[in-house]
């Protein structure tokens, strides 16, 4: 049987050489192995995704928020060897919730003091503030720097009331504010609670403001 005549190729009008032959089946082997290698990469993609879509599926999850439930009581008979005075670590009504309690030391003041942050039953905040020797700038950076705007009285103890809840300002936590001092010990409270939690939590901490 005669030999087949080489292949014309339509894009160079003529046969083949046998280098060019060669050449295009590299070629081809190339593109081959790039397209499997990245089918390969899509596949493994796709089973990742997979993975983690069964985790995500399996995992049990909840609505409600994870929010801290700290003993304040317990951490404050703790960080009492450090501080003069009792820190306050009043009994609330049902609702409240303590989601931190721990020693603050502003290294810029100098003022060390005992920090309570309250979630009240509105899920407002408010957060307690009690200093030994505190200086003004360190009370006027807890308050953003605003103005007193009055006093009033709560359960015999006078507070010098900081109301910024109508200021365009960003003053931070500082929407509404109590200062009190007794004894050389400052106590602020800060937040954007309303006003009667503010006097609900100042009631409770009244006995410690006294005993100072």
């Amino acid at each position: 049987m005669a030999d087949r005549p080489p292949r014309v190729v339509a894009e160079l009008g003529r046969p083949e050489t046998a280098e060019e032959t060669a050449a295009r089946k590299a070629e081809n082997s190339r593109l081959y192995r790039q397209r499997k290698t990245l089918m390969n990469l899509v596949y493994a993609l796709v089973a990742t995704l997979g993975v983690v879509l069964v985790m995500v599926l399996v995992v049990p999850r909840s609505d409600t928020p994870i929010e801290r439930d700290v003993d304040v009581a317990g951490t404050a008979e703790q960080a009492q060897a450090g501080m003069a005075g009792d820190l306050a670590a009043p009994e609330l009504p049902d609702g409240w919730r303590a989601n931190a309690a721990e020693i603050r030391r502003s290294e810029a003041d100098g003022v060390t003091a005992w920090y309570v942050g309250y979630l009240t039953p509105g899920d407002e905040y408010i957060g307690m503030y009690q200093a030994e020797a505190a200086n003004q700038t360190w009370v006027a950076g807890l308050l953003a720097r605003t103005l007193a705007t009055g006093t009033v009285a709560i359960d015999g103890v006078e507070w010098t009331v900081y109301d910024n809840r109508d200021s365009d300002e960003d003053v931070g936590n500082a929407r509404y504010a109590l200062t009190t001092e007794s004894g050389g010990t400052t106590f602020v409270l800060l937040g954007s609670a309303t006003p009667e939690e503010f006097a609900t939590l100042a009631t409770a901490i009244t006995p410690t403001i006294q005993a100072q």
